[in-house]
């Protein structure tokens, strides 16, 4: 059986070495090292750590380390890293126990015999330096990657379009763990029984402060735990992709395409809004999927929306014309939910460049299924302009039957057809939404 520590090293250093998701493969290692509860909460809270501080503790390891980090052994390194996070940012834990498993994990992990000296080496020294000295790059905009972690050409993406203030205050925001979101199944329950019925599960529950039929949870553990959740009275799913729905304006009876579905929450929202009544297709390209977005209809008590194995991109000719309603939630680069899943802000910008291209032709294949007078909704979890603004303007230039419309939300008032959400002003993921109506 393995530890928390172990748990988390393995996964980061598969990371790095493999380009896994931490999310998915943490969860694989948990299984694999047999963790209890607790071992399992705190190697999530490694591993996660790590990732939203990597360049800091990499910053202050360098200070101690002859070599180069990059020479080290990964496995070693990201071993340095859990410990060095755990001696950081966790007064809980000894600092002692902290250093020993570190060096415990460098000999089993390590064919290297002088590793397990170096790893002690280091970590003693950092902890005899006591108070460590903040970080400080060659400018405002280092400093800030320094930091918070966040590659230096994020920083400056997001620098250009905030200001440096501002974008502290969003990097700041980026490395907090967001409560999980719970929106409210109206059509079975409400939220004063909801919440009733959660705390008597033991967690912890609060209203959302400005979006109604919406509770933050946090202390949930294993969600499919928690009889409320197996008995469909509440989804999970963040403010501003439900606002997406809202601006949509489905109402019953209508009929909706939800083009880039899986794993569902789009499609669930309007078929809420909708009262069960009328026709929604979900479509993705990928098989298992399917079965991903029946089990959340069929766990909720739906029974209007319907899966399709169907590409976006890809014209199919029965459906020209025939929705009421088109969501295109595209793929995009997901530099708005690195709350919630770190590893994204490391991305190579290199492999992001060609998203426009691919979001466009999704939207401009997609616009030909709505209706005279429908809606084609277009939106992200992504905070780049060249994602969202830019992407719509480029349409709206070579499709001039579309025009803006604007639309009302809960908290916001009126929006001008188009708006983004940033984590550290709203309070929800970082995400686009555009409300585009056909005029003939």
């Amino acid at each position: 059986m393995g530890s928390a520590r172990e748990s988390a090293m393995l996964t980061l250093a598969a990371c790095e070495r493999q380009g896994a998701w931490s999310d998915g493969y943490l969860k694989k290692t948990l299984r694999e090292q047999g963790l209890d509860r607790r071992d399992a909460a705190l190697a999530t809270r490694l591993c996660y750590g790590v990732l939203q501080n990597k360049l800091l503790l990499d910053w202050h390891l360098a200070q101690f380390c002859k070599s180069r980090l990059v020479e080290l052994d990964i496995r070693v390194l990201c071993n340095l890293r859990v410990a060095a996070y755990q001696l950081l940012f966790m007064d809980k834990i000894p600092p002692s126990a902290a250093v020993n498993e570190a060096v415990a994990l460098t000999k089993k992990h390590c064919r290297n015999p002088r590793a397990a000296g170096m790893v002690n080496g280091i970590l003693r020294a950092m902890l005899r330096q006591g108070e460590l000295p903040a970080p400080k790059g060659h400018d405002k905009e280092e400093t800030l990657s320094l930091k918070y972690s966040h590659p230096l050409w994020l920083v400056k993406e997001f620098v250009d379009v905030l200001g440096a203030e501002s974008t502290e205050k969003l990097l700041a925001e980026n490395n907090r763990q967001p409560p999980t979101t719970a929106q409210i199944n109206v059509l079975c329950t409400d939220s004063e029984e909801l919440a009733e019925a959660l705390r008597e599960d033991g967690v912890e529950v609060q209203p959302h402060p400005w979006l109604p039929d919406c509770l933050l949870l946090s202390g949930t553990g294993d969600l499919e735990r928690l009889a409320p959740f197996r008995d469909g009275k509440f989804y999970v799913q963040d403010a501003a992709s439900r606002l997406a729905v809202t601006a949509a304006g489905v109402v019953p009876g209508s009929r909706v395409l939800d083009c880039c579905a899986a794993p569902g929450g789009k499609s669930i929202s309007a078929a809420i809004d909708m009262e069960n009544k009328g026709e929604i297709i979900s479509c993705d390209i990928h098989p298992h999927k399917m079965k991903l977005i029946d089990a959340g209809q069929n766990r909720l008590g739906l029974s209007i929306i319907t899966p399709c194995l169907q590409s976006a991109a890809v014209l199919k000719e029965e459906w020209l014309g025939g929705f009421d309603t088109v969501i295109t939630d595209v793929p995009c680069s997901g530099l708005g939910i690195i709350r919630k899943k770190p590893d994204i802000r490391y991305k190579e910008p290199k492999a992001l460049k060609g998203l426009p291209k691919v979001q466009r032709t999704i939207l401009d294949n997609c616009a030909r299924y709505v209706c005279p007078g429908g809606i084609l909704l277009y939106s992200t979890c992504t905070l780049l302009c060249r994602e969202n603004e830019d992407v719509v303007a480029g349409f709206l230039a070579d499709h001039p039957w579309f025009e803006l419309e604007s639309f009302q939300l809960p908290q916001f008032g009126e929006q001008p057809g188009q708006i983004t959400f940033w984590p550290h002003i709203h309070g929800t993921d970082g995400f686009f939404v555009a409300k585009l109506r056909r005029k003939r």
